[in-house]
């Protein structure tokens, strides 16, 4: 059903910390609203690898390169019609600050501000915000059971000093529409009605901070 049948806004961007589950869920509202998707295209930066290895040594060069892809993306993102079609993402460009506060130094830091501060004024904003949290020992199995290699040095603390930079990020957020998801005990991949659930608490939130914290439904 498209977004403007379901009642749903144009523009939903889905964020969360690593391994829980914005792309999958992006990708399903995508076939979902027949929308069209903007996917962060992180495996193209050279850096990453190396920053889940040694985080200090190479954070800057890992932001900076994500700050100005996802700039790019986004730029051209502004330049299409908007209106002609529904878009679901699996990232908000905001988000870019978390890692920024987490990772770099304050030298780099205030670098780091002066380059985003020129790109911010020409970003188009979502008309919807979906958050998806998760405890840090399910994001951790997440990521053990989609088995990427380069998230192997990926250890619980870093996902628990993840997940309270995420949560204080989004407790002072305020530039759209926000609906926040606890994801632990839910399958969105495999079972279908906790996904339907969903969908239909994305159409009640019009304005402010809502929060969604379901239980699994049995599946058969």
């Amino acid at each position: 059903m498209p977004a403007a049948e379901s009642g749903l806004p144009r523009y939903i961007a889905v964020e969360g910390p690593i391994g829980v589950g914005k792309t999958t869920l992006a990708l399903k509202l995508a076939e979902r609203l027949r929308a069209r998707t903007v996917l962060e295209e992180f495996t193209d930066n050279p850096f990453l690898r190396e920053f889940y290895a040694d985080r200090q040594r190479v954070a800057f060069q890992t932001q900076v390169y994500f700050l100005i892809a996802r700039f790019k993306q986004q730029e051209r993102l502004r330049q299409q019609d908007l209106f002609s079609r529904a878009i679901v993402s699996d990232y908000l460009f905001a988000k870019d600050r978390i890692f920024a506060y987490l990772n770099l130094k304050e030298h780099e830091l205030q670098l780091y501000e002066k380059i985003y501060d020129l790109i911010r004024p020409t970003l188009v904003k979502p008309d919807l915000v979906v958050y998806l949290q998760a405890r840090p020992e399910v994001l951790m199995q997440r990521l053990r059971r989609r088995g990427r290699d380069f998230e192997t040095p990926i250890e619980v603390s870093y996902l628990e000093e993840l997940m309270r930079a995420y949560n204080n990020f989004f407790f002072h957020f305020d530039e759209s529409p926000l609906l926040v998801v606890e994801t632990s005990d839910i399958n969105i991949v495999n079972n279908e009605k906790d996904f339907e659930d969903l969908v239909r608490v994305l159409g009640t939130v019009k304005h402010g901070t809502q929060h969604y914290v379901p239980k699994s439904n049995p599946i058969g």
